[in-house]
Formats: C-alpha cells, sequence, structure tokens
C-alpha cells in the first residue's frame, strides 16, 4: 500500500451577519451533520469551478436526529429529533463532493439577528425543552 499525502487550502470569508453578539462563540461544540438532509442553495452551496469544496452556510439551524445521532436542519414540525432546536451551525463547514457526514462548530447559546438566519425560523414555534439550544432571537421573523 502507498500513502500519498495531498494538502489544500481553504480560503473562506466569514458571513456571520446573523450573529448579534460574541457572546457564546467560545464554546461552540463539534457535531457532525448529514448533508444528506439539508437543502441545496438553501443551506449548502455545491463546489464552483476552481473551488474543490461546498459548504454548509454558517447559521443554519440545526436539531440532532435522535436514531442517527447527526445532526440536520430544524425543522418544528419534524418527529425524528429535529424538532428540538440543538442550535446553528457557527461557521461555515467545508466538505469534498461525495460527503455524506460533515464536521461542523455548533453555536449552542447567544444572541442571534432572526431575519438573517439562512432558511429562516420562526422564534414562537422554538419549544423549551432540555438540552436543547439557549438562544435569544433578536428582529423580525424570517420564513
Amino acid at each position: 500500500m502507498t500513502i500519498q499525502p495531498y494538502t489544500t487550502t481553504v480560503q473562506v470569508t466569514a458571513d456571520r451577519d446573523w450573529l448579534a453578539s460574541r457572546h457564546g462563540t467560545d464554546s461552540t461544540e463539534t457535531i457532525t451533520l448529514d448533508l444528506g438532509a439539508f437543502t441545496q442553495g438553501v443551506h449548502y452551496t455545491l463546489p464552483e469551478p476552481g473551488q474543490p469544496h461546498g459548504f454548509v452556510r454558517s447559521g443554519v439551524p440545526v436539531g440532532r436526529i435522535t436514531a442517527s445521532g447527526l445532526y440536520g436542519p430544524y425543522d418544528p414540525e419534524a418527529k425524528d429529533g429535529r424538532q428540538v432546536l440543538a442550535g446553528l451551525v457557527y461557521a461555515e463547514a467545508p466538505y469534498t463532493p461525495g460527503a455524506k457526514n460533515v464536521p461542523a462548530a455548533l453555536f449552542w447559546h447567544g444572541t442571534v439577528k432572526t431575519d438573517r438566519i439562512p432558511g429562516g425560523i420562526d422564534p414562537a414555534k422554538v419549544a423549551p425543552a432540555p438540552g436543547a439550544a439557549q438562544i435569544r432571537f433578536l428582529g423580525e421573523v424570517a420564513a
């Protein structure tokens, strides 16, 4: 067996316009996203010519899928665990084509601008639950 190391550099401009304060940014948690559960164009982008990686967008609300332990897009109507808001994807999470699971940082407590959340969120539908995110939403609802 021959091992051939491969090195690449990715530059991403952080787009965290949804973040209303820096509170909570120093205590994110590592999670794994189930890329197949997300919607292209809303939650993630595909790789572009000259760019070998796609990205899950920063600020996407997520919930933990009970059966797999992976995270998918938050949905208050879901019955698979994603109905509990775990938090938001803190930083753009790069992935390579064909990837199914994507490591990411979870922003689970702090203050966010509701109208800047990718895909939108209605704070009135975020039910409190043990282990749920502790997020304070500011501004207008974006759906």
